[in-house]
């Protein structure tokens, strides 16, 4: 059988984890910085914290933020499920979002009525690492979160400051610019802070946990204070840390690898009756699962894909419209529809070309 989501481990990861536990040093210490110091580098970011999990790095956030406990917090009707249940715990009230079925995110109009119901904070979720437009969620003058925990190291087009770049060498013009970094600004570099989980099934992973991303040094200012006064159980230990580390340092790989497949699996599925989401942005997006959105029932899909040896399961199913689905159905019938249509097929770095093969085959012959 092959399975829907499988960590991408390799030696490498593996020896990180293994050092850490011979040196016998697997509390929150030096990886940690390592850590950090290279979510720096990445994301060009002033600071950032790495903590035991997401929710707890939502809680962070919101204490920097100094949101008053009566701000209504604006969540994604597709948001994991742990943003409502960390926002209700420190006593704060959600308002969830629905969708639109083309991307699974929020619009800024969607925002824009959810102010008027009297929403204060957006938590702004880049569902299935599709990046929004950004700045017209910005120009609403309200204080963003985002999560970035599906579009990690995603990046924007480089802004044009109206002046023309000089053409690059022709020996350079194809390997180096494959090679080169992108120029625009990462995904989770305009929110006034952002989140990237770290959990089992996120783009990247330390087995568990969470970074705390503050893009300016304002913010960070503020954040620091709060990281400094912090207890250890709330800081990632070195051992999760030495995971994600790597995992860092292999992304460019790992999504080239997944990129491969995501355009293998699109057009198997283009002359069918199933769609996947729209990516406006598609050179910088991440894609950490192939999602489909089925014209026919999931489970006769799901059956089908089982019989062929492939798991697919609810892409939405630790959602907040799956956990809330009763009480939530009504105001956000796109999203419902999303959690009761929306497959996800296995998509990962360490599908080898056969099992590859075998999967764009069911694809192209869904019921």
């Amino acid at each position: 059988m092959i399975h829907t989501y499988s960590p991408t481990i390799r030696r490498k990861e593996m020896e990180a984890v293994l050092t850490c536990m011979v040196d016998e040093k697997i509390g929150p210490g030096e990886l940690n910085l390592r850590l950090i110091q290279t979510v720096k580098e990445y994301m060009k970011c002033d600071g950032a914290v790495a903590l035991r999990s997401p929710a707890l790095a939502l809680e962070y956030a919101l204490r920097a933020l100094d949101a008053p406990k009566d701000a209504l917090i604006m969540l994604s009707a597709l948001a994991p499920a742990w943003q409502i249940l960390t926002i209700e715990r420190l006593g704060y009230q959600a308002l969830v979002l629905d969708v639109i079925e083309e991307t699974g995110q929020v619009t800024p109009q969607i925002v824009e009525n959810g102010m008027k119901a009297g929403g204060r904070v957006l938590v702004l979720n880049e569902t299935m690492g599709i990046l929004p437009d950004i700045k017209s969620y910005l120009a609403m003058g309200i204080p963003i979160i985002e999560d970035i925990s599906q579009s990690a190291l995603a990046y924007y087009p480089e802004e044009s400051d109206g002046q023309e770049k000089p053409a690059p060498a022709p020996q350079q013009a194809e390997g180096e610019a494959q090679k080169a970094e992108p120029q625009g600004k990462r995904a989770g570099m305009y929110g006034l802070y952002t989140i990237l989980g770290m959990e089992e099934h996120d783009v990247i992973t330390s087995g568990g946990g969470g970074l705390l991303i503050a893009p300016n040094r304002r913010e960070w200012s503020v954040l620091k204070k709060l990281v400094d006064a912090a207890p250890s159980t709330d800081i990632l230990h070195d051992m999760n840390a030495s995971l994600a580390f790597v995992e860092f340092q292999e992304f460019k790989r790992n999504e080239a690898t997944r990129k491969e497949l995501f355009a293998l699996y699109s057009r198997a599925v283009m002359a069918g009756r199933h769609k996947t989401f729209v990516r406006a942005g598609e050179e910088g997006s991440t894609v950490p699962t192939f999602p489909l959105v089925l014209n026919s029932g999931f489970k006769d899909v799901k059956s089908y894909a089982q019989k062929k040896g492939i798991e697919v399961t609810p892409a939405f199913c630790d959602s907040i419209i799956a956990m809330r689905q009763e009480t939530l159905f009504q105001q956000c019938l796109c999203a419902n529809s999303l959690l009761l249509r929306t497959a996800a097929f296995p998509l990962y770095p360490r599908l080898g070309q056969k099992d590859a093969a075998r999967i764009v085959k069911v694809l192209a012959s869904l019921p």
